[in-house]
């Protein structure tokens, strides 16, 4: 029995760390962005700006699918378990924040459809939803999903690396996997509009259950066949993009 609240303390502290970070992400997007319309493109933010918007949005999206994980690896560590978690979340994040860079520069692209003849731009939605679906259907999507939903072989991969780099290499290999299942997902937000909180709330749900819910995989399937169907009902009703139509702008 002597080991039993250690364990708990083990398999809890990263879980509740990571999700109160997220909750402390979320309540400052939800403070500072609220009130807004959903924008089209940047939202009129610079690269440095965007990128620092952007990496707290993916902390408050992913960190909460993204806790089991790092609990299990969490048990690996013998010693200096805090200090050593810290560099394996802040490695995961750095990957999200890498993705950024892409994503600026395809929200600045994209931010230009609104400004376009509406067929255009509705064109430019379909495209991204088309993209994003057929995504959700491919292999790749299902090896990376695999990985997030039964980590023990990634752990059993890290515990090779060298002591001194491991927990750095650790939480940017895990990003990497995170970042080839999710991407379809967050390239949905250049339609919904980036800062668009309701979009957020229901990608970070369909992200969670992608990752966690027993029918993990049914779940990005089904939201891949709807991402196909909502590239051909956009025709009929842009304003399911306003972040490419500009259907989001009435409220400004």
């Amino acid at each position: 029995m002597t080991g039993g609240p250690a364990t708990v303390r083990i398999r809890v502290a990263p879980t509740g760390l990571l999700l109160v970070v997220a909750a402390a992400a979320w309540v400052w997007m939800v403070t500072r962005w609220g009130g807004m319309s959903a924008m089209p493109g940047t939202m009129g933010l610079g690269l440095a700006a965007f990128l620092a918007v952007w990496t707290l949005m993916m902390t408050a999206m992913m960190l909460p699918a993204t806790a089991p994980v790092a609990a299990l690896y969490a048990r690996t560590i013998t010693v200096h378990r805090a200090s050593r978690m810290v560099v394996f979340t802040v490695a995961y994040l750095l990957v999200w924040a890498a993705a950024g860079l892409p994503a600026y520069a395809l929200a600045v692209g994209l931010g230009q459809a609104a400004h376009l003849p509406p067929t255009a731009g509705t064109a430019v939605a379909a495209a991204v939803f088309a993209v994003s679906g057929v995504y959700q259907l491919t292999p790749l999507k299902d090896r990376c999903l695999a990985r997030c939903r039964s980590p023990i072989g990634l752990m059993l991969r890290y515990a090779s690396y060298p002591r001194a780099s491991r927990d750095l290499r650790a939480g940017a290999h895990h990003g990497a996997f995170c970042l080839g299942c999710c991407w379809s997902l967050m390239v949905l937000l250049a339609a919904f509009g980036v800062m668009n909180l309701w979009a957020m709330v229901a990608l970070a749900a369909v992200i969670t259950a992608e990752k966690l819910a027993p029918a993990g995989r049914l779940v990005a399937r089904a939201v891949g066949i709807a991402s196909i169907v909502l590239a051909v009902v956009v025709f009929w009703v842009p304003a399911l993009a306003p972040g490419l139509t500009g259907g989001g702008m009435a409220g400004m």
